[in-house]
């Protein structure tokens, strides 16, 4: 199960998006979130992995 977070961030003339993803950690069980900043463009396949 992934939860699906995207905020949209703009500097100067770059349009960012900061994608969040909570993930299962196979070794413990516990979720964690993983953040990264990118392009807008990029979200899918950063979801999709």
């Amino acid at each position: 199960m992934a939860k699906k977070s995207v905020a949209s961030l703009q500097t100067g003339s770059k349009r960012l998006a900061k994608a969040i993803k909570m993930v299962k950690s196979p070794k413990t069980g516990a979720y964690i979130f993983v953040e990264k900043i990118m392009d807008p463009s990029k979200t899918k396949d950063f979801f999709n992995k």
